[in-house]
């Protein structure tokens, strides 16, 4: 594994290497659930690395940085919602957790500095 969080930054990294884990662990769920539940865990997961990247790529960061915020939120309950169906074990589900957790507060920090960057640029225009 070669650190390209240089390039494209902590948050994509992390949420990239989640995927990387997640793929396969949905190919795990048991057919009545891979292509309901696994798909829309999936998909969302997808759609948090999209809005990463167009946070990365964009001037105006914060309303791509929220939406990847939003889907981390929905990944969780959608976790949890796999664990208590039984489709992931305990291990696994405290694996996603944290990683989740993790790719949160870098998003969270990402946030923090842009919105800091733009209160600090409105009051030297003021």
């Amino acid at each position: 594994m070669t650190d390209n969080s240089k390039r494209t930054g902590a948050a994509v990294e992390a949420h990239y290497q989640f995927l990387m884990w997640l793929i396969p662990a949905i190919e795990k769920f048991p057919r009545s659930h891979k292509f309901t539940t696994g798909d829309r865990i999936h998909s969302l997961a997808l759609d948090v690395l999209e809005s990463l990247i167009e946070a990365t790529y964009t001037k105006e960061r914060l309303p791509h940085l929220r939406k990847a915020n939003l889907g981390i939120e929905k990944l969780r309950f959608l976790f949890r919602l796999a664990v208590d169906l039984r489709l992931l074990d305990r291990r696994r589900y405290e694996h996603a957790a944290r990683t989740l957790d993790e790719t949160g507060r870098l998003i969270g920090g990402w946030m923090k500095f842009h919105s800091d960057s733009a209160v600090a640029k409105n009051a030297a225009t003021a």
